[in-house]
This record gives structure tokens, C-alpha cells and sequence, in this order.
């Protein structure tokens, strides 16, 4: 079975999961998401491979994190991630990527990413439920963070955290590469 396919039968079964065990019918987790009833079914069905944002939509619906609905087996409460196992989400054909490195639910969903950005790349997220947080902790390079239409510039070794409640972005204006870690914690859902 190939990495995707493996990432989409988890996708799948984590889903139907915690979707019964919070018993939300399709329609509720669909309208909680803001992402299609179809799409949905698809998803639990193993049909569909769903963008991040998607999968982002519906964790946040859920109250999990990217790391419990991609993960394929549940393990002991230590559980070690190898760098070959740390699962790449995003990228640009320039070399701009993330990586979920690892996450837990504690009492929320709180996951720790690797992130580069190539000079001239962006990455915009849509905003997260009221409560969240993100700790960025800036590697290399400058990044420019975007948070609510106002922008900050954090330089190598200077870290930033805000409320991710409103809209933000993570852009390379310079003209090396931009290296960061970011842990972002999500509250439990009611």
C-alpha cells in the first residue's frame, strides 16, 4: 500500500470515528466543517484525497488534530515519529513545505510543525476556532507574519505567538530560505 493510500484509509476510518463517537450525524459534522455532506462521504469512504485545508476544517469541527485523523495506529502513550515518518501536507514546486513532526490531544488538539519557505513564497491559512494558539520559533531567514491584515517580521532566532483566531499568512520576503518551528494548540471542543 502506498504512503496516500495509507494516509487515506486512516483519513477515513479516524473520521467515521471520532464522527460516531461524538454522535454527529454527516450532515452536523458537514455544516460544523463548513465542507459538503458528499465530501464528507467520500472522505469516510477512502474515494477522496481532500486538500489540508479541508482536513484542517475538520479536525478543528471535530476537535482533534491533523495528527489523530491521519494517524494509522493508536500506540502506547509514548510514541516516537521518525524524521521518514513526519508527514509533509503542504509544498511548492519551489521548495516551500510543512511537516507534521507530532501531535497530541492535550486536553486539545496540539501539534508541532516543521515549516520552509522559499524567497517569494507564501502560505495563507483560513482562521482557527477562538482560543487557538501558535508558537513560532523562526530558524532561519525572516519571516513575515501576517495576522488580521497587520504584518510582523520575525528574524532568525526571535520566536512569535498569537491568537490564530483571525486570518493569517507566513511569507519569504527575503531572499534565503525561511526556516521555523510552530506548535499550534486547539482548544477541545465543547
Amino acid at each position: 500500500m502506498s504512503d496516500l493510500d495509507q494516509l487515506t484509509q486512516s483519513l477515513a476510518g479516524n473520521v467515521r470515528r471520532c464522527r460516531k463517537e461524538r454522535n454527529l450525524s454527516l450532515d452536523t459534522l458537514a455544516a460544523r466543517a463548513g465542507v459538503s455532506r458528499s465530501m464528507l462521504v467520500q472522505i469516510e469512504q477512502a474515494r477522496a484525497n481532500p486538500s489540508i485545508g479541508t482536513v484542517v476544517k475538520i479536525g478543528d469541527a471535530l476537535g482533534v488534530s491533523i495528527t489523530t485523523l491521519l494517524d494509522y495506529a493508536q500506540g502506547p502513550a509514548v510514541r516516537v515519529v521518525s524524521a521518514e515518518q513526519a508527514v509533509r501536507l503542504w509544498h511548492t514546486d519551489a521548495g516551500s513545505y510543512n511537516r507534521l513532526l507530532a501531535g497530541a490531544e492535550a486536553p486539545g488538539p496540539l501539534e508541532m510543525w516543521d515549516w520552509q519557505l522559499m524567497p517569494g513564497d507564501s502560505s495563507s491559512s483560513d482562521p482557527h476556532p477562538a482560543g487557538t494558539f501558535e508558537l513560532i520559533h523562526v530558524t532561519g531567514g525572516e519571516l513575515t507574519l501576517t495576522v488580521g491584515g497587520t504584518e510582523f517580521h520575525v528574524p532568525a532566532g526571535s520566536s512569535a505567538s498569537f491568537e490564530a483566531s483571525a486570518a493569517h499568512t507566513y511569507s519569504n520576503a527575503g531572499d534565503t530560505p525561511t526556516t521555523m518551528m510552530m506548535t499550534i494548540s486547539v482548544p477541545p471542543s465543547r
